[in-house]
């Protein structure tokens, strides 16, 4: 089993209230800081690539 390595977006800073990713060259694994245990979504890197421009018109 692979090992992942999930970061944050430096823009939380200290919160622990958001998502972590956790990029491989195939997949991109994205969770909830608050329940790290929890299972989390897989997503292509594509997919993430076309979410990431929508998710800033949002913020």
């Amino acid at each position: 089993m692979q090992t992942l390595h999930w970061r944050k977006s430096t823009y939380s800073g200290d919160s622990s209230n958001c998502v972590e990713i956790a990029p491989t060259p195939t997949t991109l694994h994205i969770r909830d800081s608050k329940t790290p245990t929890a299972p989390h979504l897989t997503v292509a890197p594509e997919a993430w690539a076309e979410f990431l421009p929508l998710a800033r018109r949002a913020a």
